[in-house]
């Protein structure tokens, strides 16, 4: 078979559902009769010299770091990373100094589509996945969760669907050498609505973001708003997600792609 090249990466949109309204992408669609008459003036020429009376298409674009799918630096997550391992933590990593080596290495597709909404994933419930699919974690292996949310992109209850993954799955994975992770979801945790309802159960405010914040203790990337994790295998393929290297920036967008050798 011949090597196969699947996009894991959803398509900026405006005008769908693919975050919460104050975070929506803009995206400005100028065609070639729309910029014709500014080159014409520049050039000091009528419009109909250039060919067809046409000039350059051009989108203007008014989005977020975090929109479509990204890459999220530690910096994202909390000032300081790595406090479990130096004392005191260090300076948490920006998108622009992210180590590229972290960005192209096997996946592994952890299939959490059956839990329910909001559903916290456990460290217990990721190596129960990872026996089923009979895959032993190697440090650097990229861990892709597909979740309900992948089938919900665009719709109305889209950032509400879908597990997360909770401090203690996170910690589990980044222990053993995990420092790329994604998931399908609007967010690496559960959606904010079901934790919300937990802290107010509960009292405990260490329930918000509780996934990302593991990051504080162990420095690790994750992808958000991924695509078409159904189509890929438990393991077997390579991730490539080198994310767009923005100065300084909590997170970089990125094109990224499972691909499968013959």
């Amino acid at each position: 078979m011949p090597r196969k090249i699947i996009d894991i990466s959803v398509a900026l949109t405006a005008g769908i559902k693919s975050d919460p309204p104050h975070m929506l992408p803009q995206i400005d669609y100028r065609d070639h009769h729309m910029t014709a008459p500014s080159m014409a003036e520049f050039m000091a020429v009528p419009v109909d010299a250039l060919p067809n009376g046409e000039y350059a298409a051009v989108e203007q674009v008014n989005i977020s770091t975090h929109n479509g799918t990204h890459m999220d630096a530690p910096y994202h997550f909390f000032s300081r990373m790595d406090e479990k391992l130096v004392p005191g933590g260090r300076p948490s990593m920006r998108i622009d100094e992210v180590p590229l080596d972290w960005c192209f290495q096997p996946g592994v597709k952890l299939d959490f589509r059956e839990k329910p909404d909001g559903h916290v994933v456990t460290a217990e419930e990721v190596e129960a996945e990872l026996r089923r699919i009979g895959h032993e974690l190697k440090p650097l292996e990229i861990v892709l969760v597909n979740t309900r949310a992948g089938s919900r992109y665009g719709q109305d209850d889209f950032v509400e669907s879908g597990c997360g993954m909770g401090r203690a799955a996170t910690l589990w994975l980044a222990e053993r050498g995990v420092r790329v992770v994604g998931t399908d979801g609007w967010s690496w945790d559960a959606p904010f609505s079901f934790t919300k309802k937990r802290v107010q159960e509960t009292g405990d405010v260490s329930l918000i973001w509780e996934g990302h914040r593991a990051g504080r203790e162990i420095g690790y990337c994750q992808m958000e708003k991924l695509s078409n994790l159904d189509q890929l295998p438990p393991d077997g393929f390579t991730v490539s997600c080198f994310p767009v290297k923005i100065h300084g920036a909590s997170a970089g967008w990125t094109r990224a792609v499972a691909i499968l050798e013959g």
